[in-house]
């Protein structure tokens, strides 16, 4: 029985790695999509938002079945627990980076602004560099690396203040500019969650250690999903 538990845990294990990977490419591909402009880039990555889905629901089920099968304790549960928790953390990150793709068809050909183009572009690489390194601490159990990582997701709320203050700040001086500040504003708020939702899951990492449930980065809790 142990043996097969053993077995069943590590393909779960892969599995959710796997996705992890996967939501990492997707938040890749939409913010290229979004600084390109890339409208058939964006668009592919909106049709095929569901293979993520199924994911998620093949993997909580999963889940639940070993759960109800082996009974797990200790450790083991907490593995399980974490995986189950952490993959509904994923799924929602690979969500807002649909929302990027959307914005990206959406932006179509209004005027780029260069402040807001750079800005963008910083919260872009530290988002995506946060989902590599999230699965990274995962495959380690890395408790260290995912508290660190909660402190990168502050430098993204930072950034995304700074995005709103200058998009405003814009409009004041072109009011025409306000449809193409929008999408500036939705964008770096959907960067911000993906962070946000890194984070989380950087706190199943803590518990998947130490066996806390812990809010790294409260601030989080607050805001929309």
């Amino acid at each position: 029985m142990r043996r097969l538990f053993d077995d069943e845990l590590a393909e779960l294990d892969a599995d959710f790695t796997e996705m992890g990977m996967l939501v990492s490419e997707v938040v890749q591909q939409a913010v290229d999509a979004f600084m390109n402009r890339d409208a058939v880039a964006a668009q592919k990555l909106i049709d095929h938002d569901h293979e993520i889905n199924q994911r998620e629901i093949s993997l909580e089920q999963k889940t639940f079945e070993m759960i109800a099968l082996y009974q797990p304790v200790t450790t083991d549960l907490r593995e399980i627990v974490t995986i189950l928790k952490a993959v509904s953390e994923l799924e929602r990150a690979a969500d807002h980076a649909r929302n990027v793709a959307h914005s990206a068809i959406k932006f179509g050909s209004k005027q780029k602004i260069p402040v807001l183009e750079q800005l963008i572009g910083e919260m872009s690489q530290i988002t995506t560099q946060m989902i590599r390194d999230v699965l990274t601490a995962y495959v380690n159990k890395d408790e260290h690396a995912a508290r660190e990582l909660a402190e990168v997701d502050r430098k993204l709320d930072q950034l995304n203040h700074q995005i709103r203050a200058d998009s405003y700040q814009q409009m004041r001086l072109d009011p025409a500019f306000e449809t193409g500040a929008s999408i500036y504003l939705n964008v770096a708020q959907d960067l911000s969650r993906i962070g946000d939702y890194v984070t989380n899951v950087c706190e199943w990492i803590v518990y998947l250690k130490s066996g806390q449930i812990i809010e790294l980065n409260p601030a989080n809790s607050d805001s929309p999903n």
